[in-house]
């Protein structure tokens, strides 16, 4: 593992549960991929794309809550501005599953 982080270091981390609103095949990246949109309460709504098609389908995720990293630059990813990081566990092969709130909480709460 890599060096440890300091408790400071880890709260400039702003990881926060947001409700998928919409989600669709994200034709124009190299690696399949879903375009996603976001609902973060009072941080507002952000795109993002994810590589989840291995476990996930479209019509499956919205609505679903997941967890997000929020902080980082905008990355430009094909033909879109990427605002957000969603997170998930990878697997052996490649899949990634989610990371969600056990329960249902309002969009915006931090992780911490």
């Amino acid at each position: 593992m890599s060096d440890n982080l300091t408790w400071s270091d880890f709260m400039k981390v702003e990881m926060v549960v947001g409700t998928i609103l919409s989600a669709e095949t994200f034709e124009e990246v190299r690696n399949p991929a879903y375009k996603m949109l976001i609902d973060f309460g009072p941080l507002g709504q952000r795109k993002t794309s994810a590589q989840i098609t291995k476990l996930y389908q479209p019509d499956e995720l919205i609505g679903k809550q997941v967890v997000a990293v929020v902080n980082f630059p905008p990355k430009q990813i094909a033909n879109m501005m990427s605002e957000c990081l969603v997170l998930g566990g990878v697997g052996d092969n490649g899949e990634v599953t989610l990371i969600q709130p056990e329960r249902s909480v309002e969009n915006g709460t931090r992780i911490g």
